[in-house]
């Protein structure tokens, strides 16, 4: 039996993409459509098989029994609400954002029984947006937070974990807030600090010289993802804005730390630190 007969792709972007393409490649969906406001990147989607077909209007979602939001977050709620009444009354509807606290409460008041909405958020992005940079194998390996709470289907929960687990990720689950924490420090403090260290570089001359055209890998590597799309960021970094800040405070603090060293030329007090740094990084999980 095929998990889902029709499942909507609310942004048919980087995840929603390659969602469809997996989804379609391993029979999990009969029909997958897209829904979003850009033509031409619904169009490209279609070309590359991540939909069978599209449209720019909510009633694309007729009776659809899988919900895919793909969205900003700060959109999520307003187009579950287009998109909701043309859907199956039981649909699952799914979030893929990076912040889980204020989506999870807004579609609390937006889906209601008998549909049901699991937060989650599966970790395996890159810096490429749209559906041109999607690809099938882009979940496998990778894990997929969800978020539900006390009021969550149960039902619901375990359909999100077969799904997840299908395209080859391993699920975990957590409350929103333990999720936004944790994303904070690992994701959406490095995009503050790509973004920031980009900026910094970008506004200086050197006798005419423009940094940029003498940097190697390590500005690259650096600043790797200050290459996402900008409108999915800012709605990150101002939804979850008390976390966000206080990975920066931290941060601030650890920059503070070298940079009292470095004032005082103190090289046992420096080399120590990033030794003890590049050890601690050597914890980073590779896929």
């Amino acid at each position: 039996m095929i998990p889902f007969e029709r499942v909507v792709v609310a942004g048919v972007g980087l995840i929603g993409g390659s969602l469809g393409l997996a989804m379609r490649e391993r029979g999990l969906a009969r029909e997958v459509v897209g829904f979003g406001r850009g033509r031409p990147n619904l169009a490209v989607a279609l070309e590359r098989g991540a939909i069978d077909r599209y449209g720019l209007e909510p009633t694309i979602a007729a009776d659809a029994d899988l919900v895919v939001l793909g969205v900003p977050v700060a959109a999520m709620a307003g187009v579950t609400r287009a998109l909701l009444p043309h859907a199956s009354p039981r649909a699952l509807v799914l979030d893929v954002g990076s912040v889980k606290a204020p989506v999870v409460a807004a579609l609390a008041g937006v889906v209601r029984p008998p549909a049901a909405f699991v937060g989650c958020h599966p970790i395996a992005g890159t810096e490429h947006s749209g559906a041109a940079n999607a690809f099938a194998t882009l979940f496998e390996g990778s894990c997929c937070i969800l978020t539900p709470t006390a009021d969550t289907d149960p039902s619901a929960v375990e359909r999100a974990t077969r799904l997840w687990e299908a395209v080859g990720m391993r699920v975990e689950s957590m409350s929103p807030a333990v999720h936004d924490r944790l994303l904070a420090l690992v994701s959406h403090l490095p995009h503050v600090v790509a973004y920031s260290l980009a900026a910094a570089v970008e506004g200086e001359r050197v006798e005419g010289r423009d940094p940029f055209a003498y940097s190697g890998g390590a500005l690259r590597d650096a600043t790797r993802v200050a290459s996402s799309p900008p409108e999915m960021w800012r709605d990150i970094f101002v939804e979850n804005r008390a976390e966000v800040l206080r990975a920066l405070a931290g941060f601030e603090s650890a920059v503070g730390r070298l940079k009292r060293w470095i004032e005082a030329g103190d090289a046992p007090a420096l080399e120590a630190e990033l030794g003890r740094v590049r050890a601690a990084r050597e914890r980073l999980p590779r896929r």
